[in-house]
C-alpha cells in the first residue's frame, strides 16, 4: 500500500516537471521578454516569429501568411524612392492649437508629447524623387501620429506638394492612412478636405497623374476626399478602408455587416479600387504606371516646322 502512494506520488512529480517542459507551459510574461529585445517579430496574424532582419527585407509582409504590418512613413519612403533621390520639402510647417482644445488635456501639450515621443512634426511628410529614375512628387502619411488624422498642416503639405508636382509636370502618389479629419481642429481641419481637392483638380486639368494608395486603414474625411480622388486608386492587402465605422453602420442600419465589409478585396469587387498591389510589388507597379503615363513634351510651333523643313531637303 505504501509503495502503490509513493510510486504515485513519484509519477506525480514527474508529470509536473514534464508539464513545466512543455512549450506551451511558458509564461505570457516570459514569452514577452523572449521577442522584446527585437531580434524576432511575432506575427499578430498567424503567430509565426520571424526574424526581424528577414521581415524588414521582405518590406514588413509575413513571408507565411502575407500579412501586411503597419510601417512608418520613413520605411515607407526607403521602399518607394530610389536611394540619394528624396528632398523632403515644407518640413518647417508646424501644428498649431488655434480653437484652444482640450478633453482631458490640451491639444498643444499633445501635439508636444507626441513630436517628443516619435520626432515627427505631423501626420505626413511629403517631397520629391525618383522611382525606378521616373521623377515624382509624394506624400506619406503616418498613422503613428495621432491617428494619421488630417489638420491644417496636413492638408496643407498635401496642397503645397500637388502644386509643385503641377508647376513641375510631375505624378503625384501618395500613400492614405489615416483615422480622418482632426477634430481637435474642428472646421479648419474639413476645409481640408476641399483645399486639397481644389488643388488636384488643377492637376488633373494639366493632364498629369495623380495615384492614391490606401493602406490599413485609410477611413473618415481621407477617404471622402483625396483617397478617392485618384486616376488610378490602388490599395494594399486587407486594408480597411471606408468613411464611417462598422459598428456605425451596423448600428444605424439595424443589421449585420458581411465579414469583409470595407476591406480592400471588397472595395475592388464593387469598383472602388481599380486594383490590389502587395506591397512588394508597389514600387514597380508605380514605376510601371507614371512611365506609361508621362506627359508627351510639347514641341512649339516654329521648331516643328524648322524639323519638318530639314527633313524634306533632306529626302530631296
Amino acid at each position: 500500500m505504501a509503495n502503490n502512494e509513493e510510486s504515485r506520488g513519484l509519477k506525480s512529480l514527474f508529470d509536473w516537471f514534464a508539464n513545466r517542459r512543455k512549450p506551451g507551459s511558458t509564461s505570457p510574461e516570459r514569452q514577452e521578454r523572449e521577442i522584446a529585445d527585437g531580434l524576432w517579430h511575432k506575427c499578430s496574424q498567424c503567430g509565426v516569429l520571424t526574424y526581424t532582419k528577414d521581415l524588414r527585407a521582405n518590406q514588413m509582409v509575413c513571408a507565411e501568411c502575407s500579412y501586411h504590418n503597419r510601417v512608418d512613413s520613413d520605411e515607407r519612403i526607403r521602399q518607394l524612392i530610389d536611394a540619394n533621390t528624396w528632398r523632403a520639402i515644407d518640413e518647417h510647417l508646424r501644428p498649431t492649437d488655434p480653437l484652444q482644445f482640450r478633453d482631458r488635456k490640451s491639444y498643444s501639450d499633445r501635439l508636444r508629447e507626441t513630436e517628443e515621443k516619435l520626432g515627427l512634426v505631423d501626420a505626413v511628410k511629403t517631397g520629391l524623387g525618383q522611382i525606378n529614375g521616373l521623377s515624382v512628387a509624394l506624400a506619406v502619411m503616418d498613422f503613428r501620429f495621432m491617428g494619421g488624422s488630417m489638420g491644417s498642416v496636413v492638408g496643407e503639405k498635401i496642397t503645397r506638394l500637388i502644386e509643385q508636382a503641377t508647376q513641375r509636370r510631375y505624378p503625384v502618389v501618395i500613400v492614405c492612412t489615416s483615422g480622418g479629419a482632426r477634430m481637435q481642429e474642428g472646421m479648419l481641419s474639413l476645409m481640408q478636405m476641399a483645399k486639397i481637392s481644389a488643388a488636384l483638380e488643377r492637376h488633373r486639368n494639366a493632364r498629369l497623374l495623380y495615384i492614391p494608395v490606401l493602406t490599413n486603414p485609410t477611413t473618415g474625411g481621407v477617404t471622402a476626399s483625396f483617397a478617392m480622388l485618384g486616376d488610378i486608386i490602388l490599395a494594399e492587402p486587407k486594408a480597411t478602408i471606408g468613411f464611417a465605422g462598422r459598428r456605425v453602420i451596423e448600428q444605424t442600419l439595424r443589421e449585420k455587416l458581411p465579414d469583409d465589409f470595407q476591406t480592400a478585396e471588397d472595395l475592388l469587387k464593387h469598383g472602388f479600387v481599380d486594383d490590389i498591389v502587395p506591397r512588394t510589388q508597389l514600387k514597380n507597379t508605380l514605376a510601371q504606371l507614371i512611365a506609361l503615363h508621362q506627359p508627351i513634351p510639347t514641341t512649339p510651333p516654329m521648331v516643328l516646322w524648322e524639323t519638318m523643313t530639314l527633313s524634306s531637303r533632306a529626302s530631296e
